[in-house]
């Protein structure tokens, strides 16, 4: 099964925001043993919800208090900022400075996990997955048009905007999927993973299996108990984005072809999009499946053709 250690990445993050926390406290040692009035200043701050507790308490004119409280405290910092400019040193000085302004780097805002967690957990599940050093590769930018010609160049055009405003205007549960067709080597792996990388890079989460890749962890989940459902249901049910590599490579029987039944049919019904590349035509793969699933399939999946000659071989040819 591949993924990533979150158990890792947490404490990664524990120690992130310890780190950033030890070195504002060590800053405001310094600031209180050079800027004298600085530490005074801060006592009083400190005192601050004492004071509104217990204006509260008081009940009466609390309004009135809390104002006064408020103003007292605008008239402290001010004074603070001017004494720590005077001595050379920037306003926010003794501030923790977190990586991540939205989470202060411990990695959840409320309930929900932040996209900086987000974004590292998804890279490491393609690392984990073994496309790790193709995210790094292949993108929208560094898609090229030079192999295609006519009719092909017309289909990979329309192919490369299409798939890159899906994935510059990715939204959680849009339901959006493609089936991308054609032979080995015209550019489908290459896009498919653009849009990977485009959708971590907005800090959803991204699983990409070869289809093979998938069978087995259903398999280890279903026969051997390695794999357990929870990491199934997280993996391939519930991430934003699931990108299905060589549908049709998987030896075709009655658990194989249920699996990507479930799958599809399940992704489709909580509106989550998924993205499958296949080397085989529609004919093709209507003999490898059943009806019910090339109907859901191609019901909901916009196909997007790829045309042409292997690059990859064209590209032996020019060296």
């Amino acid at each position: 099964m591949k993924t990533s250690n979150t158990a890792r990445l947490m404490e990664e993050f524990s120690k992130k925001r310890d780190a950033a926390i030890t070195e504002m406290e060590r800053k405001r040692t310094e600031v209180h043993s050079l800027v004298p009035g600085v530490f005074e200043i801060d006592r009083k701050l400190s005192a601050t919800c004492s004071e509104i507790a217990m204006a509260a308490l008081s009940g009466d004119d609390y309004e009135e208090k809390l104002s006064a409280i408020k103003n007292e405290n605008m008239k402290l910092r001010a004074e603070r900022a001017a004494l720590l400019k005077e001595k050379g040193y920037p306003e926010d000085y003794t501030e923790v400075k977190f990586e991540c302004p939205l989470c202060n780097d411990t990695g959840f805002v409320g309930i929900n996990m932040c996209s900086c967690l987000k974004k590292i957990v998804a890279m490491g599940a393609f690392k984990d997955s073994g496309i790790g050093e193709l995210v790094k590769k292949q993108s929208f930018e560094s898609f090229s048009f030079d192999f295609y010609s006519g009719e092909a160049l017309k289909h990979a055009k329309n192919n490369f905007d299409t798939l890159k405003s899906f994935a510059e205007n990715f939204k959680q549960g849009n339901g959006m999927s493609f089936i991308l067709m054609g032979d080995t080597g015209l550019g489908k792996t290459h896009l498919s993973t653009s849009v990977a990388k485009v959708v971590i890079e907005k800090g959803f989460s991204v699983a990409y299996d070869t289809v093979n890749e998938i069978m087995a962890d259903f398999e280890a989940q279903r026969f051997r108990g390695s794999v357990s459902e929870d990491e199934i249901r997280k993996r391939y049910y519930d991430s934003d984005l699931l990108i299905i590599d060589d549908l049709g490579c998987e030896i075709i029987n009655q658990f194989t072809v249920s699996v990507v039944y479930n799958l599809v049919n399940t992704r489709i019904n909580n509106g989550l999009s998924t993205i499958i590349n296949t080397n085989l035509t529609q004919s093709e793969l209507r003999e490898k499946y059943a009806d019910r699933i090339l109907s859901r399939i191609f019901g909901e999946f916009k196909p997007l053709r790829f045309l042409g000659n292997d690059i990859r071989a064209q590209k032996i040819k020019r060296m």
